[in-house]
């Protein structure tokens, strides 16, 4: 959820602002979709891992996590600086980090009743069925709209990004929140997730140019990936599996 503090910057750079990359959004988006492949390929290969020797799955997860916080922050460092050329591979391998410690995840809405396989397909067609509307939205608001809605978004992610770590902390003490509670961190995920996708249409030809295709690719990918995480959860939180 480190679209947080894009948003910020973005509101500021928008401010006021008229269209800096019209084609920014169309240059971005086949690096969003490759992207979104190489996360599945991750996830692939963690569930590989974590069937065949779980413990070392746990042990390359927070391997993995933290080079995945760490590439999140040089790509984006050096895609503002305009070098695509090495933010790209660097995004590539975000993208397969992001797969492999999504496979914990996955592995429990696979083995989940109600979720399964059709969940996942449900919570992938839900992403694509949302950037359809998003495009759509996102590309005729307002600027007064378009302002008030990108300010709203960003307050929630913010508290959703608190509450998310509260929900870890407890779990590492052992202490798991109710159903009822995981329902509505996750339904308010997928709402406010949505709503990011929406900003991104309305704010990224406002702040990027349209050679900062990676930096746009950067964000939608974030959005995308956390919508799907947040209707999964909400999906194994439903069907009474967040425990397992």
């Amino acid at each position: 959820m480190a679209n947080t503090s894009n948003f910020r910057q973005a509101m500021r750079d928008a401010k006021g602002q008229s269209l800096v990359g019209p084609n920014v959004i169309v240059n971005a988006l086949p690096f969003v979709g490759g992207g979104l492949v190489l996360t599945a390929v991750g996830i692939f290969g963690g569930l590989g891992v974590l069937k065949s020797n779980p413990g070392l799955f746990q042990t390359t997860f927070w391997i993995a996590l933290v080079a995945e916080l760490a590439l999140f922050f040089v790509a984006r460092t050096i895609a503002e600086k305009g070098n695509n050329n090495v933010a790209l591979p660097l995004l590539a391998t975000y993208s397969l980090l992001s797969g492999y410690t999504l496979a914990g995840l996955v592995y429990i809405a696979l083995n989940t009743q109600g979720v399964g396989l059709g969940g996942l397909g449900f919570a992938a067609g839900g992403c694509g069925v949302t950037f359809i509307a998003a495009r759509q939205i996102g590309s005729n608001l307002s600027e007064e709209d378009g302002m008030a809605l990108t300010r709203t978004v960003s307050l929630g992610i913010t508290a959703l990004l608190v509450a998310v770590i509260g929900q870890v902390i407890l779990r590492f003490f052992g202490v798991y929140t109710a159903g009822w509670l995981e329902i509505a961190i996750s339904g308010i995920g997928v709402f406010l997730f949505a709503g990011a996708a929406v900003v991104d249409f309305y704010i990224m030809p406002r702040t990027y140019r349209d050679d900062q295709y990676v930096l746009a690719a950067l964000s939608m990918y974030l959005t995308y990936i956390n919508l799907f995480i947040f209707i999964l959860r909400l999906l194994i939180a439903i069907s009474g599996g967040s425990r397992d």
